[in-house]
This record gives structure tokens, sequence and C-alpha cells, in this order.
């Protein structure tokens, strides 16, 4: 069954929104697509994170609504996303989106990937 939950859980900066919504028009994903957010092991740190559209929820999928965004998370990486903020920067350091997550106990030093 498909939960829908607080926006406090995961949320979606203005920076991010507007980048998200950039990359659905250039490649002309439907509004009606989510944001699949995850997290699967991997990484120099034990997990990394995912991104990427989703037309459909799964059964096990929360579904949060942040700053107009529809994000799809499913249950084990709601664990660990608790909390998190998906941000965008376009900085000196790089260009992409950067995961605030106050679960991560350590992350390696591109911050693509964390452990808890």
């Amino acid at each position: 069954m498909i939960e829908s939950v607080n926006t406090q859980e995961i949320t979606v900066t203005e920076k991010a929104s507007k980048e998200i919504k950039r990359i659905m028009q250039e490649n002309k994903i439907p509004e009606s697509f989510g944001l699949r957010v995850g997290v699967k092991g991997g990484g120099c740190s034990g997990l990394t994170y995912t991104l990427g559209f989703d037309e459909f929820t799964k059964e096990s999928d929360t579904v949060i609504e942040s700053n107009n965004i529809k994000l799809f998370i499913d249950g084990k990486s709601l664990f660990y996303l608790s909390g998190t903020e998906l941000d965008f920067s376009d900085g000196l350091n790089g260009r992409g989106f950067v995961f605030n997550n106050p679960n991560a106990k350590k992350t390696c030093g591109c911050g693509e990937s964390f452990g808890v």
C-alpha cells in the first residue's frame, strides 16, 4: 500500500526543484512522473545515492511532495534518507545534486557515498 508522509521526512530545496524541472523539460519527461530517490550498496563508504525518474509507484513506496516535486522512496531507502535535504550545487566544487543527510556518519571525499 502506498503511504503519504509529512514533507518533513525528506525535503527538496528550491534550487534542486528548479534543476529537476529543467531536466524534466529538457528530456521531455511528463510532469506526472516522480523522482525516485534511493540508496544502494556500494561506493567507498558503503551506500550510494540513486536518483531517477519513474512513471509509477511501487507497492512499498512512500510518496512525498516537497517544493512541487513528487518523490518516490522505497521503504529501505526511507530508513537511510529520513530527514535528508536534497539540494543542488553549481559551485566551484562541481555541479550536481547534494544529499544533506543527517543519518550519514561517514562520507567519502567525493560525497557520492556514505555510511551509517
